[in-house]
């Protein structure tokens, strides 16, 4: 058992409400990724940004890169011809992203990639996380991510006390205009049946 006065660490990420987007003569979907921790890992502890799914295959790639001897887990495969209008196809690539987040969350090397925070808590391009990163912008990383903070400040926690966050009821549609059943998530934060699915719990860090 934890001592009282030792706080256990946790991150809980959501990735939630699949929106279709247009980008010139096509369209894509992207997706909100939604943080909320007491972890010392992260400079913000509250934020919400969209990526899409290549920027995923990005991120994966980068990680990889930087933590050759760790087995990274998998992003849903990609589907031949993906129908932003197909229900079954939108959920599970949703639930497939949730899964990698929450795993790559659990390996401490990969939480130390500057690359992975100002993915998920910051709006920058893919070409600009990897400048930062390197070293190679005015900005610091944690400089980025609190200028994203500050110009993006209705969080998920601000967003739970103005409207009830909750799961879609089976004849509701989502964003896409599609039905899903009670499992697809809608709000930042599910309900207390299925907390344990969107939380990662770290262990405390050894007395100095």
């Amino acid at each position: 058992m934890l001592p009282k006065d030792q706080k256990r660490e946790t991150i809980s990420v959501w990735v939630r409400d699949p929106k279709i987007q247009k980008e010139d003569w096509h369209s894509y979907l992207d997706y909100e990724i939604c943080i909320h921790t007491n972890s010392m890992c992260f400079t913000v502890k509250t934020s919400r940004v969209r990526r899409r799914f290549r920027e995923f295959v990005w991120l994966r790639q980068k990680l990889q890169s930087n933590a050759v001897l760790t087995e990274l887990p998998e992003l849903p495969p990609k589907i031949p011809f993906f129908n932003t209008n197909n229900a079954h196809n939108v959920e599970q690539r949703v639930r497939g992203l949730q899964e990698f987040l929450n795993k790559v969350m659990q390996c401490p090397v990969l939480l130390s990639d500057s690359r992975l925070h100002l993915f998920l808590q910051t709006q920058l391009s893919l070409e600009e996380i990897e400048a930062c990163a390197s070293g190679q912008t005015k900005y610091s990383v944690s400089e980025a991510i609190h200028k994203f903070a500050t110009s993006n400040r209705r969080f998920p926690a601000e967003e739970e006390e103005q409207t009830s966050c909750h799961l879609l009821p089976e004849s509701s549609s989502s964003t896409l205009g599609v039905k899903h059943d009670s499992r697809f998530l809608h709000g930042c934060k599910p309900a207390e049946e299925h907390r344990d699915k969107w939380k990662t719990i770290l262990a405390p860090s050894p007395p100095e």
